[in-house]
């Protein structure tokens, strides 16, 4: 069991995301710049099967008394929110999920100068936490029903033990983990995000996703 903070898990993604994992068992605390907001949704998602244990507050108090931080915040926040819980970090994981998207073409990739967003996220935080990067082409409608998922999620991050249990938590999710490597590589995964937007539209549904092929199954402790 982890503690983990969801920081804009009053979005879909991390709403999602939030409902998943307290029904694996893990203890969950959705964050937001405003706490109510936060103690709100909690609320709402407690009344779900399987909730019951959610609890709502600011990012930085949720980042401080979490083991695992999984940002799910907009491109436009997100070096702000990373600013904000930087005092609270020590040494815990940091899952971005984050995609640059730059409205309003967000059907076209537009990477930072930087790389990727995770890579931002891991040169500000520093040794202040290990950075991996998650659930870029997930569609965040699908984490909030009682649904399979059919898409891979790849997890990237510098460091293999830590990739490794961000690994065991998407599979905690009902997701399959990919090992995807460095977390240079999540611009991969955060470019692909523009794509399946691009597919979406043209081919007229709301979550289309990436499978990766020729693995026949996946074991985050490999």
């Amino acid at each position: 069991m982890k503690k983990i903070a969801i920081l804009g898990g009053t979005g879909n993604l991390g709403y999602g995301l939030a409902w998943r994992w307290a029904r694996a068992g893990h203890e969950v605390t959705i964050g937001s710049r405003v706490a109510e907001k936060a103690r709100n949704a909690a609320a709402e998602l407690n009344q779900k099967p399987g909730g019951g244990s959610i609890r709502g507050t600011d990012n930085l108090t949720a980042t401080k008394q979490a083991e695992v931080v999984v940002l799910t915040v907009p491109f436009a926040a997100h070096q702000a929110t990373l600013e904000s819980i930087k005092p609270g970090l020590a040494g815990q994981i940091v899952v971005d999920t984050t995609v640059p998207l730059i409205p309003p073409k967000v059907a076209v990739v537009q990477l930072p100068a930087e790389g990727s967003a995770a890579v931002i996220s891991r040169d500000t935080l520093g040794d202040r936490a290990r950075v991996t990067a998650a659930y870029h082409n997930v569609a965040a409608n699908l984490l909030e029903q009682d649904v399979e998922i059919d898409c891979d999620i790849l997890v990237t991050g510098d460091d293999l033990q830590t990739r490794k249990e961000v690994m065991q938590l998407v599979e905690d999710s009902g997701c399959r983990a990919i090992n995807a490597g460095k977390l240079a590589n999540a611009a991969a995964a955060e470019a692909l995000t523009s794509l399946l937007i691009h597919i979406n539209k043209t081919y007229k549904t709301s979550h289309s996703g990436i499978r990766i092929t020729g693995i026949e199954k996946t074991d985050p402790s490999a």
